[in-house]
Protein backbone atom coordinates (compact mmCIF):
# COMPACT_ATOMS: atom_id res chain seq x y z
CA UNK A 1 0.00 0.00 0.00
CA UNK A 2 1.34 2.98 -0.93
CA UNK A 3 2.15 6.12 1.73
CA UNK A 4 -0.57 7.99 2.92
CA UNK A 5 0.31 12.12 1.72
CA UNK A 6 -0.65 14.72 4.36
CA UNK A 7 -0.48 18.32 4.45
CA UNK A 8 0.03 20.38 7.50
CA UNK A 9 -1.89 23.28 7.60
CA UNK A 10 -1.62 26.02 10.53
CA UNK A 11 -0.20 29.31 11.06
CA UNK A 12 1.75 28.02 14.56
CA UNK A 13 5.52 26.78 13.20
CA UNK A 14 6.06 24.98 16.02
CA UNK A 15 3.10 22.90 16.08
CA UNK A 16 3.78 22.57 12.13
CA UNK A 17 6.90 21.03 12.71
CA UNK A 18 5.73 19.08 15.29
CA UNK A 19 2.90 17.17 13.53
CA UNK A 20 5.76 16.99 10.58
CA UNK A 21 8.07 15.08 12.72
CA UNK A 22 5.50 12.94 13.80
CA UNK A 23 3.98 12.09 10.52
CA UNK A 24 7.43 11.60 9.08
CA UNK A 25 8.40 9.09 11.42
CA UNK A 26 5.63 6.66 11.56
CA UNK A 27 5.76 3.90 8.91
CA UNK A 28 3.14 4.42 5.81
CA UNK A 29 2.69 8.14 6.61
CA UNK A 30 4.13 11.13 4.57
CA UNK A 31 4.49 14.98 4.97
CA UNK A 32 4.14 16.92 1.55
CA UNK A 33 4.18 19.98 2.77
CA UNK A 34 3.34 22.77 5.15
CA UNK A 35 1.04 25.63 5.15
CA UNK A 36 0.64 28.98 7.26
CA UNK A 37 -2.22 30.27 6.21
CA UNK A 38 -5.39 29.01 4.19
CA UNK A 39 -4.54 30.47 1.67
CA UNK A 40 -1.13 28.51 1.19
CA UNK A 41 -3.31 25.30 2.15
CA UNK A 42 -5.59 25.49 -0.46
CA UNK A 43 -2.34 26.32 -3.54
CA UNK A 44 -0.17 23.54 -1.73
CA UNK A 45 -3.16 21.10 -1.95
CA UNK A 46 -4.19 22.05 -5.62
CA UNK A 47 -0.13 21.63 -6.74
CA UNK A 48 0.37 18.02 -4.77
CA UNK A 49 -3.06 16.78 -4.00
CA UNK A 50 -2.47 15.25 -0.70
CA UNK A 51 -4.43 12.09 0.44
CA UNK A 52 -5.09 14.28 3.64
CA UNK A 53 -4.82 17.52 4.84
CA UNK A 54 -4.43 18.76 8.74
CA UNK A 55 -6.04 21.85 8.74
CA UNK A 56 -6.09 24.43 11.34
CA UNK A 57 -9.44 26.68 12.12
CA UNK A 58 -7.88 30.12 12.68
CA UNK A 59 -5.21 31.16 10.00
CA UNK A 60 -4.37 34.35 8.83
CA UNK A 61 -5.20 35.45 5.02
CA UNK A 62 -8.10 32.35 4.21
CA UNK A 63 -9.53 30.53 7.50
CA UNK A 64 -9.54 26.75 7.69
CA UNK A 65 -13.39 26.63 7.13
CA UNK A 66 -13.13 28.22 3.77
CA UNK A 67 -10.02 26.66 2.84
CA UNK A 68 -11.45 23.34 3.79
CA UNK A 69 -14.32 24.69 1.52
CA UNK A 70 -12.20 25.31 -1.29
CA UNK A 71 -9.94 21.97 -1.57
CA UNK A 72 -13.39 20.00 -1.17
CA UNK A 73 -15.25 21.90 -3.97
CA UNK A 74 -12.26 21.31 -6.21
CA UNK A 75 -12.17 18.75 -9.18
CA UNK A 76 -8.97 18.33 -9.33
CA UNK A 77 -8.31 17.75 -5.28
CA UNK A 78 -11.62 15.73 -5.03
CA UNK A 79 -9.90 13.11 -3.43
CA UNK A 80 -8.15 15.30 -0.54
CA UNK A 81 -9.64 14.71 2.92
CA UNK A 82 -9.58 17.14 5.35
CA UNK A 83 -9.07 17.02 9.26
CA UNK A 84 -9.66 19.79 10.92
CA UNK A 85 -7.79 20.53 14.00
CA UNK A 86 -9.28 22.61 16.63
CA UNK A 87 -8.47 23.80 20.32
CA UNK A 88 -12.58 23.72 21.48
CA UNK A 89 -14.54 20.22 22.23
CA UNK A 90 -17.78 22.56 20.55
CA UNK A 91 -16.44 25.26 18.78
CA UNK A 92 -18.63 26.71 16.39
CA UNK A 93 -16.18 25.95 13.52
CA UNK A 94 -17.10 22.49 13.51
CA UNK A 95 -20.48 22.57 12.66
CA UNK A 96 -19.46 25.21 9.53
CA UNK A 97 -16.49 22.72 8.74
CA UNK A 98 -18.06 19.63 8.36
CA UNK A 99 -20.38 21.32 6.36
CA UNK A 100 -17.68 22.86 4.09
CA UNK A 101 -16.61 18.87 3.51
CA UNK A 102 -14.10 17.96 6.37
CA UNK A 103 -14.17 14.10 7.45
CA UNK A 104 -13.94 15.22 10.61
CA UNK A 105 -12.21 17.30 13.67
CA UNK A 106 -10.02 16.15 15.96
CA UNK A 107 -8.65 18.56 19.24
CA UNK A 108 -5.23 19.69 19.37
CA UNK A 109 -4.58 17.94 22.46
CA UNK A 110 -5.26 14.50 21.27
CA UNK A 111 -2.46 11.59 22.18
CA UNK A 112 -0.09 11.21 18.96
CA UNK A 113 -1.51 7.91 18.45
CA UNK A 114 -5.17 8.70 18.16
CA UNK A 115 -4.11 11.95 15.48
CA UNK A 116 -2.04 9.09 13.83
CA UNK A 117 -5.00 6.65 13.66
CA UNK A 118 -7.06 9.49 12.83
CA UNK A 119 -5.46 10.31 9.54
CA UNK A 120 -5.24 6.55 8.16
CA UNK A 121 -9.19 6.29 9.01
CA UNK A 122 -9.93 9.54 7.10
CA UNK A 123 -7.73 8.51 3.93
CA UNK A 124 -9.39 5.25 3.85
CA UNK A 125 -12.41 7.61 3.10
CA UNK A 126 -14.28 6.90 6.62
CA UNK A 127 -15.30 10.05 8.49
CA UNK A 128 -13.85 10.14 12.29
CA UNK A 129 -16.91 10.51 13.85
CA UNK A 130 -16.57 7.92 16.59
CA UNK A 131 -19.79 7.95 18.75
CA UNK A 132 -18.06 10.72 21.34
CA UNK A 133 -17.60 13.18 18.65
CA UNK A 134 -21.01 12.31 17.13
CA UNK A 135 -22.48 12.98 20.63
CA UNK A 136 -20.30 16.40 20.57
CA UNK A 137 -21.81 17.01 17.37
CA UNK A 138 -25.18 16.73 17.87
CA UNK A 139 -25.46 18.86 20.78
CA UNK A 140 -24.32 21.64 18.23
CA UNK A 141 -27.12 21.01 15.98
CA UNK A 142 -29.47 20.98 19.22
CA UNK A 143 -27.72 24.71 19.62
CA UNK A 144 -28.20 25.74 16.08
CA UNK A 145 -31.72 24.08 15.34
CA UNK A 146 -34.13 26.78 14.10
CA UNK A 147 -38.02 25.75 15.25
CA UNK A 148 -39.96 25.22 11.76
CA UNK A 149 -36.76 25.46 9.91
CA UNK A 150 -36.99 23.39 6.14
CA UNK A 151 -34.95 20.67 5.48
CA UNK A 152 -31.54 21.53 3.63
CA UNK A 153 -31.25 18.98 2.11
CA UNK A 154 -33.70 16.01 0.85
CA UNK A 155 -33.63 12.56 0.79
CA UNK A 156 -34.79 11.69 -3.10
CA UNK A 157 -34.43 8.45 -3.77
CA UNK A 158 -33.63 7.07 -0.57
CA UNK A 159 -35.52 3.60 0.30
CA UNK A 160 -37.16 3.14 3.59
CA UNK A 161 -34.29 0.85 4.77
CA UNK A 162 -31.64 3.64 3.54
CA UNK A 163 -33.35 6.21 5.52
CA UNK A 164 -33.08 3.62 8.81
CA UNK A 165 -28.58 3.12 8.38
CA UNK A 166 -29.50 7.10 7.93
CA UNK A 167 -30.40 7.64 11.05
CA UNK A 168 -28.66 5.07 13.05
CA UNK A 169 -25.32 6.42 11.46
CA UNK A 170 -26.25 9.64 12.39
CA UNK A 171 -27.05 8.27 16.41
CA UNK A 172 -23.15 7.64 16.16
CA UNK A 173 -23.95 3.85 15.50
CA UNK A 174 -20.95 1.84 14.07
CA UNK A 175 -21.09 -0.72 11.30
CA UNK A 176 -21.26 -3.43 14.01
CA UNK A 177 -23.95 -1.99 16.12
CA UNK A 178 -26.07 -1.38 12.72
CA UNK A 179 -25.49 -4.87 11.90
CA UNK A 180 -26.46 -6.10 15.50
CA UNK A 181 -29.60 -3.25 15.31
CA UNK A 182 -31.44 -4.47 12.22
CA UNK A 183 -30.13 -8.37 12.39
CA UNK A 184 -28.08 -8.06 8.99
CA UNK A 185 -24.61 -8.99 7.91
CA UNK A 186 -21.55 -6.25 7.38
CA UNK A 187 -22.40 -6.76 3.78
CA UNK A 188 -25.63 -5.91 4.09
CA UNK A 189 -24.97 -2.77 5.60
CA UNK A 190 -21.90 -1.54 3.88
CA UNK A 191 -23.77 -1.60 0.65
CA UNK A 192 -26.43 0.71 2.33
CA UNK A 193 -23.97 2.95 3.51
CA UNK A 194 -22.48 2.82 -0.30
CA UNK A 195 -25.82 3.68 -1.74
CA UNK A 196 -26.66 6.69 0.57
CA UNK A 197 -22.73 7.98 0.01
CA UNK A 198 -23.71 7.87 -3.82
CA UNK A 199 -27.26 9.21 -3.60
CA UNK A 200 -26.79 11.92 -1.12
CA UNK A 201 -23.49 13.07 -3.38
CA UNK A 202 -21.41 12.70 0.34
CA UNK A 203 -18.33 12.11 0.23
CA UNK A 204 -17.61 10.18 3.67
CA UNK A 205 -19.69 9.02 7.07
CA UNK A 206 -19.47 12.80 8.50
CA UNK A 207 -21.55 13.69 5.53
CA UNK A 208 -23.99 11.51 6.03
CA UNK A 209 -24.27 12.74 9.62
CA UNK A 210 -25.01 16.17 8.45
CA UNK A 211 -27.60 15.03 5.41
CA UNK A 212 -29.34 13.18 8.04
CA UNK A 213 -29.91 16.76 10.42
CA UNK A 214 -30.36 19.06 7.20
CA UNK A 215 -33.06 16.95 5.81
CA UNK A 216 -34.82 16.35 9.29
CA UNK A 217 -34.72 13.17 9.30
CA UNK A 218 -33.23 12.85 12.84
CA UNK A 219 -33.50 15.95 15.27
CA UNK A 220 -31.50 16.65 18.57
CA UNK A 221 -33.30 15.87 21.66
CA UNK A 222 -35.54 18.21 22.92
CA UNK A 223 -35.91 19.67 19.15
CA UNK A 224 -39.41 17.79 18.84
CA UNK A 225 -38.54 14.94 16.50
CA UNK A 226 -37.24 11.72 16.31
CA UNK A 227 -34.90 10.84 18.88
Amino acid sequence: MSEIRVLVADDQALLRGSFRVLIDTTPGLTTIGEAADGAEAVELAHRERPDVVLMDVRMPKLDGIEATRQICSAPETAGTRVLILTMFDLDDAVYAGLRAGASGFLLKDVPPVELLQAITVVAAGDGLLAPSITRRLIAEFARLAEPGQAPLTGLDGVTDREREVLSLIARGLSNDEICDHLHVGRGTVKTHIGHLLAKLHARDRAQLVIAAYESGLVRPRGAGGSR
